[in-house]
């Protein structure tokens, strides 16, 4: 046997090893998958979206009312 012939023979023996590995490796990853049954997918959740709410003029006097009292009084303070 030359080594050109011998060398081919490796090539073909490495490349047909690969492909058997590859095979057995896919049936594994299948039978596998198999066992495990149907995948069941994740519903999503959609959240609700909070809506701002505009205060009334009446809420918005009060809150500038409670701003200015309390800015006075830590004005004065210090």
């Amino acid at each position: 046997m030359s080594h050109a012939s011998m060398l081919k023979a490796r090539r073909q023996r490495q490349k047909t090893k690969k492909l058997l590995d590859v095979a057995a490796k896919q049936a594994k990853r299948l039978a596998k998958q198999a066992l495990a049954g149907p995948a069941v997918k994740k519903e999503k959740v959609k959240k609700e979206k909070v809506k701002k709410v505009k205060l009334t003029k009446e809420e918005l006097g009060m809150q500038d009312a409670k701003r200015s009292s309390a800015g006075a009084g830590k004005k004065g303070a210090s």
